[in-house]
């Protein structure tokens, strides 16, 4: 892929800022889904989003593309499948068996733990102290959303805890084993959303309950399939790809106080220090692990001698 003009970067990285605010309303478009079953909603989002994504690259002109997506190795259909069905059923049934705020916060350790896997685990990379700094910060925010009496695992909401857990380190070991398989392209996304919908609804006639659950919102699902599991995947990817990377991660570690914020906007969450807190801390671990505030010093510093 050649590298992107200054205008190319700056609209990649506009449209890739927009699946922060995507991301942000997640917890609260899954709350008001109802009890959708956890199976049924990854199938539901996952194929509203992958039909539609056929639709529109197709429009484009892009139906060689899609097909050439077809080819993508073995490796890129396990990460691409198993990544996106393995999250976001952990994040539903977190939702699902934990308070919306404090699940959603456990999970959005995944901007954090990036840094810390791409330290270990990816080349050319190493992991800073700033790193291990970063990411005794984020779960501290994420210890104080368990109870008053800290970690007890043993309470009513523990398995939406653990589940939201999983969630953040599988969502963070699939965005940095991304990272090795860079050079396929977008539109693979299309045909990994549909075949995560397929394992899902395969899942779903196997172990859960046939039939439309009382109380489940329709439109809340679809909101979720056009929106924090859809779109906002093809814009993140296009901002990761022609954007300005350093900029849209600063930016990610920003999702989980907006979505806390949005959460209390909608009368789900109540504005507790605690809770408001912890968002800070799990924040901004986020942005003392990604090193951009050490750069930024020593940047300053810098310029400031050669301008002297």
């Amino acid at each position: 892929m050649s590298a992107a003009s200054p205008a190319e970067a700056r609209r990649a990285t506009l449209w890739g800022a927009t699946t922060v605010l995507n991301w942000a309303t997640l917890a609260l478009f899954t709350q008001w889904a109802g009890p959708v079953p956890p199976f049924l909603l990854t199938a539901l989002c996952f194929g509203l989003a992958g039909g539609l994504a056929l639709l529109v690259f197709v429009a484009r002109g892009e139906g060689r593309a899609l097909l050439a997506a077809l080819h993508q190795p073995p490796l890129g259909w396990a990460l691409g499948i198993g990544g996106l069905f393995g999250y976001h059923l952990c994040y539903f049934i977190a939702q699902q068996n934990a308070p919306a705020a404090n699940a959603g916060l456990i999970s959005y350790l995944w901007p954090l733990l990036i840094v810390i896997l791409a330290g270990w685990l990816l080349p050319g990379e190493r992991l800073r102290g700033s790193h291990l700094l970063g990411g005794a910060c984020g779960f501290a925010g994420a210890a104080l959303l368990v109870g008053p009496d800290g970690l007890d695992w043993a309470g009513e909401y523990t398995f939406g805890y653990l589940a939201a857990l999983v969630a953040a380190f599988l969502w963070s070991g699939y965005s940095v084993a991304s990272r090795l398989l860079a050079r396929i392209p977008t539109t693979a996304v299309a045909w990994n959303c549909l075949g995560a919908a397929a394992l899902a609804l395969l899942c779903h006639l196997a172990w859960e309950p046939r039939g439309w659950p009382e109380g489940a919102n329709l439109w809340a699902v679809l909101a979720l399939g056009l929106g924090p599991v859809g779109s906002a995947f093809f814009t993140w990817d296009l901002g990761m790809k022609r954007g300005q990377v350093r900029l849209l991660g600063l930016l990610a570690y920003a999702t989980p106080l907006l979505s806390t914020l949005v959460l209390i906007a909608a009368g789900l969450a109540a504005p507790s220090p605690t809770l408001l807190l912890s968002a800070v801390l799990i924040g901004g671990g986020a942005l003392v692990g990604s090193g951009q505030l050490g750069r930024r010093r020593r940047a300053d510093g810098a310029g400031q001698v050669t301008r002297s």
